[in-house]
């Protein structure tokens, strides 16, 4: 089984200045960010900033399957439940992919890839034929149980290992929720009806 997201602690320590971690610098960095969380009985706005950070960072602290193109966090304005919005790169609908009656002999192309990793067409692809790139959305809540309690302030000592905690309990509630649509969409096998 492949997994959706996962923490390249490796990556993160060498490329540090300093030895330590790019994730742990960049929260140090970025305290301000975290100004509406300190304090919060809900861990949500805190886990939703640790979570944008770890993704920003290029490569990301978190990274992700080849199939997933955003993987957003936030607080939803209903209730404050946290959310996951990410959209995945999806085969053809059945109803497009059977039968190719629609093409018409305009060539039309599905995702390009490049080394594995589903990538937009280039300017110069677009010139040359039109591009059908399917992608689902899933939107979901994800369960606190396990995050950690927002801080009370910025001291760093405790932000960055409650950050860390963070991030790797959304990794592990979204690979819970992403891992079997991602495995489905790998097996290139219809699903049982």
């Amino acid at each position: 089984m492949q997994q959706a997201f996962w923490i390249d602690d490796s990556f993160d320590r060498e490329h540090a200045s300093g030895g330590r971690s790019r994730y742990g610098d960049t929260v140090r960095r970025s305290m301000d960010e975290f100004a509406e969380a300190w304090g919060d009985i809900a861990p949500v706005t805190f886990a939703a900033v640790a979570w944008r950070l770890a993704t920003d960072l290029r490569p990301g602290y978190v990274r992700w399957h080849p199939r997933v193109i955003s993987a957003t966090c936030s607080r939803s304005p209903w209730d404050g439940c946290l959310i996951c919005d990410v959209t995945l790169v999806s085969p053809w609908p059945v109803q497009l992919a059977r039968g190719r009656q629609w093409d018409r002999d305009r060539g039309w192309r599905d995702w390009p890839q490049l080394f594995g990793q589903y990538v937009a067409p280039s300017e110069q692809d677009l010139t040359r034929s039109p591009h059908l790139r399917a992608s689902l959305l899933l939107q979901a809540p994800v369960r606190l149980d396990d995050l950690p309690p927002a801080p009370d302030g910025p001291d760093g000592d405790t932000v960055e290992p409650a950050a860390r905690r963070a991030v790797t309990v959304l990794v592990r509630e979204l690979n819970e929720l992403l891992n079997p649509i991602v495995d489905q969409l790998e097996t290139d096998i219809p699903a049982d009806s």
